[in-house]
């Protein structure tokens, strides 16, 4: 339960500091003194994307970005980020959520939720359900989780992470445009 309320706390944080970003101009400032790069910027708001802890400020990063430069550049670059981003929380994920998922399906109840896991309908949804939660702005952790407990194959994770998160942030650029 501590976990939970200190996970709450850092993400309220990292919300305000995204607002603090938007109110300060600080991604312009930062963005005048480093020139063109907005490539290693776009990269890097990509890879913070990924994480809760990071995501907000990322999001609002990206925003940034895709209002003062190329939209595409923006979300291809932002993509690539991200998908590694995602890749080292997904190995990560992946075997902390297996090691969870074993002691909470422990006993009777654990049983239900194991034969629920077990049909081939639900099995079928968790990876649409997990590249629903990449594309949005919601932290990833959830997503990979959702990919690693339905044994997504390596190639189709990136596949699916790649797209995903191209299509979160190209929304999110185009609001960050229509702002």
């Amino acid at each position: 339960m501590k976990r939970i309320y200190l996970d709450a706390l850092i993400l309220c944080a990292s919300i305000l500091f995204a607002v603090y970003i938007v109110q300060s101009d600080l991604v312009h400032q930062a963005l005048r003194s480093a020139g063109d790069g907005v490539w290693l910027a776009s990269l890097l708001g990509g890879l913070f994307f990924t994480s809760f802890v990071s995501s907000p400020v990322a999001a609002t990063v990206l925003g940034e970005l895709a209002r003062e430069g190329n939209i595409i550049e923006v979300t291809v670059l932002g993509a690539l980020g991200a998908v590694i981003g995602d890749y080292i929380l997904y190995a990560f994920v992946k075997h902390r959520i297996a090691k969870d998922a074993a002691q909470l399906l422990k006993g009777p109840r654990g049983r239900k939720i194991l034969r629920i896991f077990k049909q081939r309908h639900f099995r079928r949804i968790l990876p649409f359900i997990g590249a629903l939660i990449i594309a949005s702005p919601l932290p990833d952790e959830l997503g990979l989780a959702l990919l690693g407990v339905s044994s997504v194959r390596t190639r189709s994770f990136f596949i699916i992470a790649f797209t995903m998160n191209a299509l979160g942030i190209f929304l999110i650029a185009l609001i960050a445009r229509s702002l």
